[in-house]
């Protein structure tokens, strides 16, 4: 059962207040409750439906348009390998299977610890920084595996 903390309560009351039509304040409502939850549940996705006005159906197809909204539970940290010609050319392939490698997960997958999700992202709009990868919100470019290693081993 998904239920709202008066704490969002009152963070959707502000939100919902800045539009002229509730509908647009979807994307941050998805993003309240994936910031304090770490993904969207379907009793999420329904609850929010019903301060907005909307069908679970609509939120739920909002929500598939955006990679950034997750549908099951993810790992503290997100990994977004960009993908894209840029980052492919300059050997993001190779690096993301590294990674994988590196953490024991296939890409899409969460490490045990629920410290780590893998994903692969069609473009992440640094191309002249690739290969690049996004932990969370902090982007990453240039990449190399040694790169990489200290990124990874200084989170916690």
């Amino acid at each position: 059962m998904f239920t709202f903390t008066p704490e969002d309560e009152k963070q959707i009351e502000k939100i919902v207040g800045k539009y002229p039509v509730k509908q647009s304040a979807l994307l941050p409502l998805l993003t309240l409750v994936q910031r304090r939850d770490g993904y969207v549940s379907p009793e999420a996705m329904k609850a929010i439906g019903g301060k907005l006005e909307l069908s679970p159906a609509y939120v739920q197809s909002v929500m598939s348009f955006y990679t950034m909204y997750h549908t099951h539970p993810t790992g503290k940290y997100i990994i977004l390998f960009c993908h894209n010609i840029s980052c492919q050319l300059n050997g993001a392939d190779d690096l993301l299977a590294y990674t994988s490698k590196k953490l024991g997960i296939d890409v899409g997958g969460t490490t045990k610890d629920k410290k780590f999700t893998l994903h692969r992202e069609e473009c992440l709009a640094a191309c002249s920084g690739g290969p690049m990868m996004r932990v969370n919100d902090v982007y990453h470019e240039n990449l190399t595996t040694e790169k990489i290693d200290k990124v990874l081993d200084g989170l916690t």
